[in-house]
């Protein structure tokens, strides 16, 4: 393998999400294994800084990391300053999607609909009145989500998070079907509908329980169809965003809104974008192939060599 392309598989990290950034890095490097092109080199990180990075090999680095830092700009800042090509978007870009205020900036700039919605911080109250969603701003996978259908369930809510350090955003609640929509090198991928069998899709129904129904390419609108193709698009450029994204909705009698665009969605087995690539023909090595190659080709680096020219064979 002489004249194989070695690839970091990067995962786990300092953010809530590592557990599940560990199970995605796995199956990433299982999936980049069977081309016989690639040499695979897996590490589960924490904090790192430049100089860890300097020392671990490959041409091509695969960040499955999720969350505030591993997702939302802070890896991707010593990715760049690294001088390796990598899988996913720059750090600008990364940081305004993972900030859900901004995202909704970006989706109401393209004249698309999102749930209303402020910014509250540790000691602030919330103006809006329930039924509520309250987040935090920069978290994915559901971490800390209250829904609050009355005052007192956001009362209640709201104590929570003035015991915490970071913003929360509280979001008008919208009642209907739950699509995602994913996007692998600027190819909208099939949608799939998501229907979990309590209340909310919550973390535990993500990834831990087996009784959420993925329904793919689900009976919507044509109008529907539309605009949540347009909005995921129009999101994804206007932040800048490259490789791979999934962007989520919620569509009700009145028509469709955004709710957020995840930069580096899940690669776990529960996870939608590869759902949805195989809904497309596209197997999970056939994904994770296409993506590595696409952000090689991003580089002049020959391969089998780190940024200082030092073989990593």
């Amino acid at each position: 393998m002489s004249d194989a392309l070695h690839v970091l598989v990067l995962m786990g990290g300092p953010d809530a999400e590592r557990a599940v950034s560990i199970q995605s890095g796995l199956a990433i490097t299982k999936a980049l294994e069977t081309n016989p092109a690639f040499k695979v080199h897996s590490k589960i990180i924490d904090l790192v800084d430049i100089e860890t990075l300097r020392q671990m090999p490959g041409d091509v680095i695969f960040p499955a990391l999720h969350g505030p830092w591993g997702e939302g700009g802070g890896l991707q800042e010593l990715l760049q300053e690294l001088g390796r090509p990598y899988v996913g978007s720059e750090p600008t870009a990364a940081r305004m999607a993972m900030e859900k205020m901004v995202s909704k900036e970006a989706a109401l700039a393209g004249g698309f609909w999102t749930p209303a919605a402020v910014r509250v911080g540790p000691e602030q109250t919330c103006p809006l009145d329930p039924p509520l969603v309250i987040k935090p701003v920069n978290e994915g996978s559901s971490i800390d989500v209250m829904i609050c259908p009355d005052k007192p369930a956001l009362d209640s809510a709201l104590s929570k998070v003035q015991g915490q350090s970071g913003d929360y955003m509280c979001e008008a609640y919208i009642e209907g079907r739950e699509i995602t929509v994913g996007i692998v090198n600027d190819r909208v991928l099939p949608f799939i509908e998501i229907i979990p069998a309590t209340k909310t899709y919550d973390y535990e129904a993500k990834y831990n329980r087996n009784d959420t129904n993925y329904v793919i390419n689900p009976d919507l609108t044509p109008e529907v169809q539309t605009r949540c193709r347009l909005c995921a698009i129009d999101v994804f450029e206007r932040l800048g965003c490259r490789d791979i994204a999934r962007v989520d909705f919620m569509v009700d009698d009145r028509g469709t809104w955004f709710l957020e665009i995840n930069t580096m969605p899940g690669f776990t087995d529960h996870s939608l974008v590869p759902k949805a690539a195989a809904a497309a023909g596209l197997t999970m090595s056939e994904l994770c192939i296409e993506l590595v190659e696409a952000a090689y080709s991003r580089s002049h680096l020959q391969p089998s060599h780190d940024c200082t020219g030092t073989s990593v064979k």
